[in-house]
């Protein structure tokens, strides 16, 4: 049993020496008698080993640098090229398949370390640059196939393939295998920079197109615009000493300019030209050109041509100047429906009984613990506005009271518009100023100014060229109306506060913390205008008169009237109103300022405003297109002043809606005086 048992370990123990014997016969063989390339190839053989799928030097055996490798800088390999290069292995040696992986793991650690420039024009074309430079390298119909060197490039890849497929392993094999895995990625390199330079160039071309169909847009009014031009170079020859005296070419000169004017007509576009625009373009300029020959000197040109801006701009200054005044008339006039209004209801109501005439809740009028408006207006509708918005915002309607006086003509109006029409739980009552026996021109200056004579023939008659400031001449100035507004404690003398409303203003908020504000000490509060230039002291009142130089500062700041809260009690103990008399007294040749109610009450209220945050009270809506949209919405009221008002035509569009949301136009008074919401409101 042991004899059989020694035989077969003998046999496995001679294999196990002969066998590396004999294995490695060749290879020493080769190693003596081959060039030192073969050792070389033989040492890096012998130099490396494979562990968990990488390839790693021995430390023990010297290593070859490989900057001996000339390997294209910058090459990108990704999953796709690494699968080419394995498809490659499998037909070749396992020594040729390490050396593969050993060069492609080389040449990723000499990318990294050195980077390249060409990768950077990637990142730049395009963010996922490296998946679509890899795509490519398997793209052959994206290479150019005129390129010599790609195409030698792909033989030599065809070539190396065949020969690795055909042959077994040999150390002379491996340097083959190396020159064509050189070669293929020499091949990607210079694919990737074609494909790189492609589009670098088709970059070039985009850009360069777009830019030139930029530059082949044209204007939609082009030729609308060269008409007009031919026809001022003909204008300029017709007023020329030079072509004046050749009549043949003036004849020939006006017959062109007719011929133009006619294909211009109202056209403010090129398609609105008839088609014979262009042949009546070409003729002209024909015409032009021979006027130039007659007349070659560009100073007279010039000159000529200064002359009729000059005289263009002094046109434009006069038309400007009618569109102001005719836009102050406009404002002045009173549309036929709010004509018809007043007269419709004071019909109506002195046909109720003297029952029905009077408005309930009066036991509220005293009350100074409830919330008072002070309206002064001849305006039905627009006082209406003011009561429904500020009702239909207020926390607690019941508390809100409305003092509104008018002028003898509407008041009959007035009263029926509000007894037909009552505002929610809120207190409502109409006066009559005519009621107002202590109000006469022996105690107000103001009334007495109002009655003279030169006062009538200022406002009434025409003013188009002597005084710049027009809006000053609105008969509105001439009524007491106006200037109730300086008499407060007098019409009101039970009330603490009253909080004042024109009726060019619109309530978007509830009003009632108005009243509980501290005021400490000033009589009046207001929303100051100082971020405007025209809102300052200099801009109403004439600092060139000592009175007012001494006692103003000319930029102090401005504030308007519309929505003011006034402090009665400081208004009594600080004697306003004889304030306010002594000024008018001393304006009564109007050298301290224009007639108005701001200018008196800038220098009435001097150093006795307190300045309430600016959301209170919007100005501008009835003179300024560009009020801030975020403004409206933030303000409590917004302020319809200028002449551009709401109710009119000429008002600003945009702007219309924040007030005709509160006219109920269903309303048979309304409709029965043919007043309808204005068109774009």
């Amino acid at each position: 049993m042991k004899m059989k048992l020694r035989k077969p370990v003998l046999f496995l123990l001679l294999i196990t020496v002969l066998a590396p014997i004999v294995l490695y016969t060749d290879t020493l063989g080769a190693y003596f008698n081959s060039p030192s390339s073969s050792r070389t190839e033989f040492i890096e053989d012998l130099s490396t080993f494979t562990f968990g799928g990488e390839v790693r030097p021995l430390n023990v055996l010297p290593q070859e640098s490989s900057t001996s490798l000339k390997e294209p800088p910058g090459d990108v390999y990704s999953e796709k090229s690494s699968n080419s290069i394995s498809n490659v292995s499998d037909t070749i040696s396992s020594e040729d398949a390490r050396k593969a992986r050993q060069l492609t793991e080389e040449s990723l650690k000499h990318q990294t370390a050195t980077g390249n420039s060409e990768r950077g024009v990637e990142v730049a074309m395009n963010e996922n640059h490296i998946s679509q430079v890899t795509d490519n390298l398997h793209e052959p119909q994206q290479v150019d196939k005129s390129s010599p060197k790609l195409v030698s490039a792909r033989k030599g890849e065809s070539r190396a393939t065949e020969t690795s497929s055909k042959k077994k392993t040999s150390p002379t094999d491996s340097n083959h295998t190396l020159e064509a895995t050189s070669a293929k990625t020499e091949i990607r390199h210079d694919q990737r920079t074609v494909q790189i330079s492609g589009r670098v160039v088709s970059g070039e071309t985009t850009r360069s197109k777009d830019e030139e169909r930029n530059a082949q847009i044209v204007p939609p009014d082009a030729l609308v615009r060269q008409l007009k031009d031919q026809l001022i170079r003909a204008k300029v020859y017709l007023s020329l000493s030079a072509t004046r005296n050749n009549p043949h070419f003036i004849r020939e000169l006006r017959l062109r300019m007719k011929e133009v004017t006619r294909a211009l007509g109202e056209a403010t576009k090129d398609s609105d030209l008839p088609r014979s625009a262009n042949e009546k373009l070409k003729a002209m300029e024909q015409t032009l050109a021979q006027g130039k020959q007659i007349q070659d000197d560009c100073a007279t040109i010039v000159k000529k041509l200064r002359a009729m801006l000059h005289s263009a701009e002094e046109q434009l200054r006069v038309h400007k100047k009618q569109t102001l005044y005719l836009t102050h008339l406009t404002a002045k006039t009173l549309p036929k429906g709010l004509h018809c209004l007043p007269l419709r209801l004071s019909t109506e109501y002195f046909k109720l009984n003297s029952s029905q005439q009077h408005f309930p809740r009066q036991e509220n009028l005293e009350d100074p613990k409830l919330y008072h408006y002070a309206l002064f207006s001849d305006n039905i509708l627009a006082a209406a506005v003011v009561v429904n918005s500020t009702v239909s915002h207020a926390k607690d309607p019941s508390k809100h009271v409305f003092h509104i006086v008018t002028d003898r003509l509407n008041f009959a109006a007035m009263r029926m518009w509000f007894l037909a029409n009552p505002p929610k739980y809120a207190t409502v009552n109409v006066q009559n100023v005519e009621e107002f026996t202590w109000l006469n021109s022996s105690y107000s200056p103001v009334l007495k100014q109002l009655e003279s004579q030169s006062m009538i023939d200022y406002y009434f008659r025409s003013h188009t060229d002597s005084d710049p400031n027009v809006k000053f001449r609105n008969p509105k100035y001439l009524s007491i109306m106006n200037h109730l507004r300086f008499y407060l404690p007098e019409i009101f003398p039970k009330l603490d506060k009253v909080l004042f409303l024109d009726d060019d203003i619109v309530v978007q908020k509830d009003l009632s913390g108005l009243w509980s504000l501290d005021l400490k000490g000033k009589v009046i509060g207001v929303v100051e205008t100082c971020g405007e230039s025209f809102h300052r002291f200099d801009r109403y009142l004439n600092f060139s008169n000592p009175l007012i130089s001494k006692n103003f500062d000319p930029r102090a700041c401005g504030w308007a009237f519309g929505m003011n809260i006034f402090d009665l009690n400081e208004w009594r103990q600080q004697t306003i109103t004889e304030v306010y008399h002594s000024w008018q007294n001393l304006n009564h040749e109007r050298r301290l300022w224009k007639l108005g109610t701001l200018p008196p009450g800038l220098i009435t209220f001097w150093k006795r405003t307190f300045a309430l945050d600016r959301s209170w009270h919007v100005l501008g809506l009835g003179y300024n297109p560009n009020v801030s949209q975020a403004d409206i919405q933030r303000a409590a009221v917004i302020h319809y002043n200028g002449n551009l008002k709401p109710w009119l035509e000429i008002s600003i569009p945009k702007f219309r809606d924040y007030w005709s949301k509160f006219v109920d136009y269903d309303q048979v008074f309304l409709r029965e005086c043919n007043i309808n919401k204005l068109a774009g409101s």
